[in-house]
């Protein structure tokens, strides 16, 4: 087990309105955000980009200009940060996230590992919207891990579903990849849940000695599965791209009350913070 724990805030998420939750926007409150998380322990900061018109502050941005002005507020604000951009994108164009990842060279970027059914059902049986393919074939994850490559960005490989999880010691075997990083996604409706006893199993099936860490989206229900990451000695995420909720069910008022709740699993593990500095060499990441 890692001795110590990094901690990655995810700070605002791909579509949560600003307008309902508390969801960092501007680079200023990006930047704002990302240093309460910074001071609560989280050497890394998981970024999505949205756009910056008044009004459209719930959409995704891949403008390169907007990722610099994110990138810059945050690294002035958290010095030394670790910047961890989202590559996210639907269909076969990834020219955006491409331009934004040329432009601010982060040290490491999401690769989404591969494709998933996408659904989410409403109490009343209906979807709560259409029904969606996030698409994620092999040549796409290979143009994302050739861009990768050229901005020096350490690929952290996103699992959906076991099967994701598996394809990984695939990719490496086929070289596409080496020295792998997972992020076991758990919570989405149609992906894995949060559920501790298949957590100790997907340990199990990464190769040997990768560093790991889990996103837990959900309410309340999603703590106990960060406290079993921290035991098994993974890294640990939160922030309000994956929950609004404290472990006592309180609704959080940002980035930084999550970030404390993250650190407090670790230490009730016996574990202590990695700095920014810990985590990279850990993560063997560039300085």
């Amino acid at each position: 087990m890692s001795d110590k724990a990094i901690l990655t805030c995810a700070l605002t998420g791909v579509l949560t309105n600003p307008q309902k939750h508390p969801v960092p926007v501007t680079p200023e409150e990006l930047a704002a955000s990302a240093k309460e998380a910074f001071d609560a322990g989280a050497s890394i900061v998981h970024v999505h980009f949205r756009m910056q018109q008044e009004g459209l502050g719930h959409l995704p941005s891949w403008e390169p200009e907007v990722a610099r002005a994110c990138n810059d507020a945050i690294r002035d604000a958290c010095p030394g940060i670790i910047f961890n951009m989202t590559t996210g994108v639907i269909g076969e164009d990834v020219s955006g996230p491409i331009a934004c990842m040329k432009e601010i060279e982060p040290e490491i970027a999401a690769c989404n590992a591969g494709s998933l059914n996408y659904l989410k059902t409403r109490s009343d049986g209906s979807w709560a919207w259409p029904p969606m393919v996030f698409d994620n074939p092999v040549s796409k994850i290979q143009e994302m891990l050739d861009a990768m490559a050229q901005t020096n960005s350490k690929p952290e490989f996103e699992c959906f579903d076991v099967g994701i999880v598996r394809s990984i010691e695939l990719f490496v075997q086929a070289g596409m990849a080496s020295h792998p990083e997972y992020n076991f996604v758990m919570g989405v409706d149609s992906g894995m849940p949060c559920d501790t006893d298949l957590l100790e199993l997907l340990v199990g099936y990464r190769l040997p000695e990768s560093p790991w860490q889990v996103t837990a989206i959900g309410r309340q229900e999603i703590w106990p599965i960060h406290q079993k990451t921290a035991e098994l000695g993974g890294h640990l995420r939160t922030g309000v791209e994956d929950t609004f909720y404290l472990p006592d069910g309180e609704k959080t008022s940002g980035n930084g009350q999550l970030i404390e709740a993250l650190a407090q699993c670790a230490r009730n593990s016996g574990r202590e913070i990695a700095s920014p500095e810990e985590a990279r060499v850990m993560l063997g990441l560039r300085d």
